[in-house]
């Protein structure tokens, strides 16, 4: 039987423990080959599988598929878009693995958009109790936000995201070779994300995001805005791994997005979670402005840039009660009252913030009428 203090020890080292397997090591690759070599030898396995996407096989793979590291490795294929990050899809993965001989000694590399790195890291973490995977990111979105920082999880019942685990990548590579390989809606998509990051961080990374040419892309300054952006997301993971702090500063944008999001994905009209992000930045600075003074002049600009470059999500007013009762489903809520991270500046974070059902109607007004 163990003793107080023996006791104080074990559960020490299972707290220590824990946060060993929220840590992550991000490489912003210069050489892929060799990158991925490194990262594979240090999970050493009997099994090596490759999780992708229609499209990623098709764009993506073929890039790595020759590497010396990834002779033998099974390819494991499903649908691609945020529609295939369902049940049926993990259940096609754990079938793919458990058919392929997986122990709990097998590797997973994701190869894909944030569907893949969200849904592979989730299969990964549950066969047989877990299994090391490794995240290659292959869009804007999963670069800055999806593959990094230990959330998986697939969406159920018509809500994002709804069941998954913390659990991070051993390693992930990030190589903006493969945002050669998007179109711009896709690089809009990521770079919602990355406002985000300018929005929780300081003014001239914010002002800098607005400022950047997305029509006439330089991709060597965009790899470093994506190190800047990873660096400001992986600070606050470190402080709060699992989300019961400060690491709620990530949701800025996502209550609202997510409602959005589920909305569209119910009529059979699915939009690009960067967009919706986009869209509920616009819904949360203006709640920000009303509630915590968010200065106004940074409202006015950050949804300019929004309007220019996103366009706008249509509803009307009937469906006010719909995108209501899908906010009341999101996660961060405590007691059924929805929960907000707010800013009162450009950095200044406020989470766990609370708004009447009087104050998100008029959000959503301000959205319609004044967006």
């Amino acid at each position: 039987m163990l003793n107080l203090q023996n006791r104080r020890t074990f559960d020490q080292q299972i707290y220590n423990q824990g946060l060993q397997a929220m840590t992550q090591e991000v490489i912003i690759c210069h050489n892929l080959e060799s990158d991925l070599e490194q990262a594979v030898e240090r999970c050493p396995h009997d099994r090596l599988f490759v999780l992708a996407d229609t499209t990623t096989r098709e764009l993506c793979w073929p890039v790595v598929s020759h590497f010396a590291c990834m002779q033998g490795a099974r390819l494991i294929t499903i649908g691609a878009t945020d529609e295939h990050k369902t049940l049926d899809t993990l259940a096609h993965v754990w079938t793919a693995l458990q058919e392929g001989g997986a122990s709990r000694h097998s590797l997973m590399v994701n190869l894909g958009g944030g569907m893949v790195t969200d849904l592979g890291g989730f299969a990964a973490s549950t066969f047989k109790r877990g299994i090391a995977y490794i995240n290659i990111p292959t869009t804007l979105l999963s670069m800055v936000d999806a593959s990094v920082g230990g959330k998986t999880g697939i969406n159920f019942g018509g809500l994002k995201n709804e069941i998954g685990v913390f659990n991070c990548a051993r390693t992930v590579l990030l190589d903006t070779d493969f945002l050669h390989t998007l179109d711009d809606r896709n690089i809009l998509s990521g770079y919602a994300e990355m406002l985000k990051h300018g929005l929780i961080s300081d003014v001239a990374h914010w002002a800098e995001l607005l400022r950047f040419p997305l029509e006439d892309m330089d991709y060597a300054t965009l790899q470093q805005m994506v190190a800047q952006s990873v660096a400001i997301k992986e600070r606050i993971v470190e402080q709060d791994p699992t989300e019961q702090g400060i690491r709620k500063a990530l949701n800025l944008g996502h209550t609202v997005g997510h409602a959005f999001e589920s909305m569209a994905l119910d009529q059979g009209k699915p939009v690009l979670h960067g967009y919706a992000v986009a869209w509920g930045l616009v819904c949360e600075l203006y709640l920000s402005a009303r509630m915590a003074g968010f200065p106004k002049q940074y409202l006015t600009q950050t949804v300019q840039f929004i309007r220019e470059h996103y366009g706008t999500f249509a509803f009307d007013c009937k469906q006010y009660g719909k995108i209501y009762e899908l906010m009341t489903h999101d996660k961060k809520n405590e007691g059924g009252i929805i929960n907000f991270t707010l800013l009162a500046d450009i950095g200044d974070i406020r989470i766990n913030q609370h708004a009447t059902k009087e104050d998100i109607m008029d959000m959503l007004d301000f959205f319609r009428d004044g967006f």
